[in-house]
């Protein structure tokens, strides 16, 4: 017989652009502006559609449609331009509807709960204030994992932080790259509206649930499996 004991409810470990705070087209605009420093011209949809990888997936991925190759020195220089641009449009990111009050209801009914972005720590940090979150939350960013999305390493790391086993966390977020790392990492994948992926493509990535924006996943939060106090 497994002994193993269950959570009463599970984690939750979630993406944050796209997922918590509305930021993917601030993204969309930087890098496009970042490759027009290169003198790298990209649709805007086309850089959409990649948001959610890492940064040097990104790149790879505008190397291989543009034919354009980049030296190591290049490739650094061109990320190094998105989050400088990205850096000028963070005052203007708000919370995604809903997000400070789904968070909030998590911490109240002491289900664990923590936030693994694809972006650095200095684009992320100033978000948490923004979503009410604790200062000293154990988030996880890309500068501590080897590999992001669509690798299973940040969510796999934040499951770590939260001291839970993947399999007994709820991964949330807006992309493809986002469900195809939580499938890796052994978690159940739910999916959002609110980076501009569509429901469709959500669930042929393996969405359990596909919800319009934060605030729609609190409302139906019993079809996760959550059980607030008492419940």
């Amino acid at each position: 017989m497994n002994d193993l004991v269950r959570p009463p409810s599970p984690a939750f470990v979630f993406d944050l652009d796209g997922t918590l705070v509305d930021s993917v087209y601030q993204h969309v605009v930087s890098w496009q502006e970042a490759l027009a420093e290169a003198g790298i011209k990209l649709a805007t949809w086309r850089i959409h559609r990649k948001i959610g990888m890492s940064g040097g997936l990104f790149v790879r991925g505008v190397q291989r449609e543009t034919g354009i190759e980049l030296s190591p020195a290049e490739v650094e220089r061109l990320q190094d331009a998105h989050g400088r641009r990205y850096a000028a449009r963070v005052p203007e990111v708000q919370p995604l509807p809903g997000a400070p009050e789904l968070l909030r209801y998590l911490t109240d009914a002491g289900i664990k709960w923590t936030i693994a972005t694809s972006g650095r720590r200095s684009g992320a940090e100033p978000m948490l204030a923004k979503l009410g979150a604790p200062a000293d939350l154990p988030m996880i960013t890309r500068d501590e994992v080897a590999r992001a999305k669509p690798d299973p390493d940040l969510f796999l790391a934040g499951a770590a932080k939260l001291g839970v086993d993947p399999r007994d966390c709820v991964v949330v977020g807006d992309s493809i790259w986002d469900l195809l790392a939580a499938r890796r990492a052994g978690s159940l994948g739910v999916g959002l509206l609110s980076g501009g992926y569509g429901q469709e493509e959500l669930e042929r990535a393996h969405a359990f649930r596909v919800y319009e924006e934060p605030g729609d996943l609190l409302t139906h939060i019993d079809e996760l499996g959550v059980r607030g106090a008492g419940a």
